[in-house]
């Protein structure tokens, strides 16, 4: 892996249709790759990602990704920041909770979100737009679990 600049430069990507939500998808799955997170990581990345840049565009009614990738005393990461100049969120505390939905969907997009990454938070108020920043860290492949050991071919 090449090493990485000291501070590398974000990666800007503008939000204003659904083709633009595709490209964030394969940027973070890009950048995530080239820094070394397992394929379970980016999933969750890709995940969050695809959550967040969609409610930039249709709450925020479009906005930006920035993608930057983090390098900080041993560990590497990524974060996610997507930023619109939209309504912003009345009640942060309200939109966190799991099931509220503004727009007809399960109301899984910020709480589920925030469950994928490590580092979540929100800058928003009512005529001021949002930003949300989601941060996640290379981790090392997780311990198997208890009991959990090679299956036999043919073993249930």
């Amino acid at each position: 892996m090449e090493a990485l600049p000291r501070r590398p430069a974000p990666i800007a990507l503008p939000i204003g249709s659904d083709a633009d939500l595709a490209r964030v998808r394969q940027h973070v799955r890009q950048v995530a790759t080239e820094l070394g997170f397992g394929l379970v990581q980016q999933t969750k990345l890709v995940t969050a990602a695809s959550e967040l840049a969609r409610n930039t565009l249709v709450h925020g009614g479009g906005g930006q990704a920035e993608i930057t990738p983090l390098r900080e005393s041993h560990r590497t990461g990524l974060r996610l920041s997507f930023v619109d100049q939209g309504p912003g969120i009345r009640d942060v505390a309200l939109a966190m909770t799991d099931g509220y939905s503004t727009g007809g969907g399960l109301g899984l997009g910020l709480s589920g979100a925030e469950r994928l990454v490590h580092e979540f938070a929100i800058d928003t108020g009512p005529g001021r737009g949002t930003t949300v920043t989601a941060v996640a860290w290379v981790t090392g492949v997780p311990a198997p679990r208890s009991g959990a050991g090679p299956r036999r071919p043919g073993a249930r």
